[in-house]
């Protein structure tokens, strides 16, 4: 007697199938990339442009109410000579920094210490240079009790109607109304690896989906890189990087940043005051529109 398993009717369709390979992991969409290069932590922050770009900086301290922020600076300074107000928010590198600069998301006192600076260089007709790297503003109970919406809404009022030229450079995140209080500017420029958002992709994920982990759809949904933005119109020009980002070299990084600012500064000097500030406004009346009325 054959053993069942000789059998060819037995054994007919009982051949095991190979196990299916496990399909490969999608890549991260390029907005995600970019998020990732945004937040390098060897990235230049605001502070290495000011120190490299600047001359003969004059630190302003305090904003006359309430104290001196240290995740914000402003002062006075020269730029290839010229007299001008350059501020910029402060991230720290070490641990014990990052803490003491609330990872350079300014507290209210911040901004008014920003616009109280720029009411002084518009008083003495300086231009003003914004360098903006912050995931939004000190969101905490102490910020909102001093007026942190207030502080913001007062910054996107008073720099509309600054009678000086200004121009904002967004250098790695520029996140939420905290970016925007620093760049409602004649000119917004934006490196080519950074991103400017209303909201983070994990704070995004976490309203749309309800989970953080889909930050990377979020980042891709939102149009948060340079391009994208860009397109929409919310930046006016792009700063190109070296290849592997500012913090491969940042010495080509400051060149190619510095003739950028040269360049937008010159065209700016060169308009009529009431032309610059037309201008200004009527790109912040119709910027990112979608559609129009009849």
């Amino acid at each position: 007697m054959a053993e069942p398993m000789d059998n060819p009717e037995l054994t007919k369709g009982a051949e095991v199938a190979a196990p299916v390979a496990a399909a490969p992991a999608a890549p991260p969409p390029p907005a995600w990339i970019k998020t990732e290069m945004a937040r390098h932590p060897q990235r230049p922050y605001p502070v290495d442009y000011i120190a490299n770009l600047f001359t003969d900086f004059s630190e302003i301290h305090g904003d006359r109410a309430f104290g001196d922020d240290p995740a914000m600076t402003c002062g006075m300074a020269r730029f290839a000579g010229e007299e001008v107000l350059v501020v910029g928010n402060l991230k720290g590198r070490t641990t014990n920094e990052k803490v003491m600069r609330k990872f350079g998301m300014p507290d209210p006192e911040g901004y008014r210490k920003a616009l109280r600076a720029m009411r002084i260089a518009e008083k003495f007709g300086r231009p003003i240079f914004t360098f903006v790297d912050l995931a939004g503003a000190n969101p905490g109970l102490g910020a909102e009790e001093r007026g942190q919406g207030e502080a913001i809404a007062r910054n996107l009022l008073e720099m509309s109607r600054l009678r000086v030229p200004t121009i904002a450079t967004i250098t790695g995140e520029g996140g939420s109304g905290g970016a925007l209080a620093l760049a409602v500017a004649d000119r917004v420029l934006m490196l080519e690896n950074a991103i400017y958002s209303v909201i983070s992709p994990e704070g995004c994920a976490s309203i749309m989906w309800k989970d953080p982990a889909k930050r990377q759809q979020a980042a891709a949904a939102m149009k948060i890189s340079a391009a994208d933005v860009l397109q929409l119109g919310c930046v006016d020009d792009l700063v190109p990087e070296p290849a592997g980002g500012t913090q491969a070299d940042s010495i080509a990084a400051m060149e190619l940043v510095q003739r950028k600012l040269a360049q937008h500064l010159a065209e700016l000097k060169a308009m009529p005051l009431e032309t610059m500030l037309e201008a200004r406004y009527q790109k912040f009346r119709n910027i990112a529109q979608f559609y129009t009325t009849a």
